[in-house]
């Protein structure tokens, strides 16, 4: 079964984008199922820990992972955040022992799955990055990241036919909206399992030929965060509008946040930067 279910995020207006790049620095908290890290300045690196179940999403770390990544969220020396598993599973599916005996009235009572929506409501870009076995659950949390890299390892897919349920957290709204009808029935109705270079040829992933995937996405979040984070805020949901508007709002929507920005200092003092031949001071404000 698959775990983070469908919502892009709910467009704001870009002032409301900024709030959380305003929040202090605080002490970086220890979790029992991942584990964070600051590989460079300004990047989190979120890597998930249940290595004897490869990963396997239950409750108890998928609240871990929502919380590591709301903490980013809300860190001011954070600009971008990366989420990774091991070498052998970026995450496996979810926990099956641990839904297997549900009801009908449990799941939709409880709202089973609802909790895990947090990728899409973050302000700040989230990459994945993807060794191994990403299916079910896992290739669903990945497809929620703002930039997906694969390592020539990565196998993906959404098997759940297979347990006699269907994706549960976004994987058929995702995949269809990402690869087109035809392609999204035939993974979600066969379970079949892709690689890294069909993955890529489906333009759902950039496989990562040299290198460690990881080390590639800390260059790319590395270079996110050396922007100005209100005008990388604006630009993460002018995109995600796309996913959610007609073609004539989404237009509407990018040009309204264009034009707010010209609120900002980061604006004069990009524009003054380039001008002037000059690195840009970004106060992100």
């Amino acid at each position: 079964m698959s775990f983070v279910a469908l919502s892009r995020s709910t467009l704001r207006h870009v002032s409301n984008s900024t709030c959380f790049f305003s929040t202090s620095l605080r002490a970086q908290r220890e979790y029992a199922n991942v584990l964070v890290s600051r590989p460079s300045p300004g990047v989190a690196l979120i890597t998930l820990n249940r290595p004897k179940a490869l990963n396997a999403l239950n409750a108890a770390h998928f609240q871990d992972i929502s919380d590591a990544m709301k903490e980013a969220d809300e860190d001011a020396s954070v600009g971008a955040m990366i989420l990774t598993g091991s070498e052998r599973a970026f995450a496996a599916g979810a926990d099956i022992k641990e839904m297997k005996d549900k009801s009908f009235a449990e799941a939709y009572t409880t709202n089973f799955l609802a909790n895990w929506e947090v990728v899409p409501r973050l302000k700040k870009p989230v990459i994945a990055a993807v060794s191994g076995y990403a299916l079910g659950g896992g290739l669903e949390l990945a497809l929620q990241a703002d930039i997906l890299l694969a390592a020539p390892s990565a196998q993906l897919g959404q098997p759940e036919v297979n347990l006699g349920v269907i994706p549960g957290g976004g994987g058929t709204q995702r995949l269809a909206r990402l690869i087109g009808k035809s392609r999204a029935m035939e993974l979600v109705l066969t379970g079949r399992i892709i690689d890294a270079d069909e993955a890529e040829r489906w333009g759902i992933v950039r496989v990562v030929r040299e290198g460690s995937v990881v080390d590639e996405a800390v260059k790319v979040a590395s270079d996110i965060a050396s922007k100005g984070r209100i005008a990388v805020g604006a630009g993460k949901e002018a995109v995600n509008a796309a996913f959610e508007m007609s073609l004539a709002e989404g237009l509407r929507f990018e040009k309204r946040l264009f034009h707010a920005l010209f609120s900002t200092k980061d604006q004069k003092e990009g524009m003054a930067a380039f001008a002037e031949k000059r690195r840009a001071e970004w106060t992100h404000s």
